[in-house]
């Protein structure tokens, strides 16, 4: 009997196995809940987190520099006089309106 220099049908479907769990394991790696994509997409959102925050945090600061302004320990006047003018609609009587 001779023997043929081919491969045997079952290394064939081993290897075939074996290529298709490493394939299916790169593919999770890079496309899956916790592959590389994903994270690229979190530290996205983490930046837009982050500038959405500074920006609120400023405006926090301006309300409390308003409130503080308006307070009874530290009266800005100016300020009074332009709230006032807004929210009430207030003139002086030396102030001619003009629409």
């Amino acid at each position: 009997m001779t023997r043929s220099n081919r491969p045997s049908f079952g290394a064939l479907i081993y290897f075939a196995a074996a290529f298709a769990v490493g394939a299916y394991f790169t593919f999770a790696a890079v496309q899956g809940d916790y592959g590389l994509f994903r994270r690229v997409e979190i530290a996205a959102e983490a930046d837009a987190l982050r500038a959405d925050l500074d920006k609120l945090e400023a405006e926090i600061a301006r309300m409390q520099n308003l409130t503080h302004r308006l307070s009874d320990d530290y009266l800005d006047l100016d300020l009074l006089d332009q709230q006032a003018r807004s929210v009430l609609g207030l003139l002086r009587s030396d102030e001619i309106v003009i629409r």
